[in-house]
């Protein structure tokens, strides 16, 4: 756990930029709401950009890491929880607490006010803390969409997969069609974590504990129906220090083309550190 005080002084000492490929194992659905139904398509169409492309964006892929990793850290009792606002009729439930090293709030931010908590009283924070880790929207590496995957996809990138909910008493089929992004597909992911003090640096080996949690785990919908299932790989790590965005300085790259296990091992070494002092 971070040392991190009240007191501690925030001030950019540089980024962290971990960039490479997401690989669908499985198809990846992730929905685009209803309102983006089409006459003829599927019940449930994947989110798509102004070019018709599919993407993963970064609230979706951000938000899973998130969750994987308050369900990690046992941070979803009641007592962890807040009511952060409610979305089309139902309370949505987040971990946030004013622990100022709470590696999570940290991570993702904590806004001040007072928040309804599921359980006991309410959470009176009363100082902001910035959000350190950014997650961009990830587009679709084309090429990765085969001429040979081409000519068995539904559509000229999406495939369509039909799934049946079965009555349990008049054994009635009620079919639905779920819009995906076909296994083999590619993305390109970039993520960037501030370091705004000393104990920031520890954040690094948190948000690698969430990627590898989310290749065993699922992003998107239908993660229990065989969907979602995702691999990183092809993985650069790149230091920026303040250097660099003052006077030009020359980034650090502290490894390219790497594998997550490779990329953790290489945050967990002890001289990890020292490597984002210069």
């Amino acid at each position: 756990m971070s040392a991190h005080t009240a007191e501690t002084k925030l001030q950019l000492a540089g980024k962290l930029i971990l960039s490479g490929d997401l690989h669908c194992e499985t198809g990846l659905h992730i929905g685009a709401g209803k309102g983006s139904l089409e006459i003829g398509g599927a019940d449930n169409p994947v989110v798509k950009d102004a070019f018709g492309l599919p993407y993963i964006p970064g609230s979706s892929l951000r938000g899973r890491i998130r969750s994987l990793l308050e369900h990690a850290l046992g941070l979803t009792t009641p007592a962890e929880l807040v009511y952060v606002s409610k979305r089309r009729g139902q309370e949505v439930r987040i971990h946030q607490s004013d622990r100022p090293d709470d590696e999570i709030c940290l991570l993702f931010g904590r806004s001040p006010g007072r928040m309804e908590r599921v359980e006991g009283e309410a959470l009176e924070t009363r100082s902001a803390s910035p959000a350190r880790l950014t997650v961009y929207d990830a587009p679709l590496d084309q090429d990765s969409i085969t001429p040979q995957m081409r000519e068995n996809l539904d559509d000229e990138i999406t495939e369509v997969k039909s799934e049946n909910a079965i009555d349990r008493i008049t054994s009635q089929a009620n079919p639905r069609t779920l819009e995906r992004v076909p296994s083999g597909a590619r993305f390109r992911v970039r993520m960037v974590l501030d370091i705004l003090c000393e104990e920031d640096k520890a954040l690094a080996a948190r948000v690698l504990e969430g990627l590898r949690l989310l290749e065993d785990d699922a992003l998107g919908g239908g993660g229990s129906r065989g969907s979602g299932r995702v691999r990183f790989a092809n993985l650069k790590l790149v230091w920026r220090n303040r250097e660099f965005y003052s006077l030009g300085a020359a980034e650090a790259e502290l490894t390219s083309g790497s594998n997550l296990g490779d990329v953790q091992a290489l945050v967990n070494d002890g001289s990890f550190a020292e490597k984002l002092s210069s």
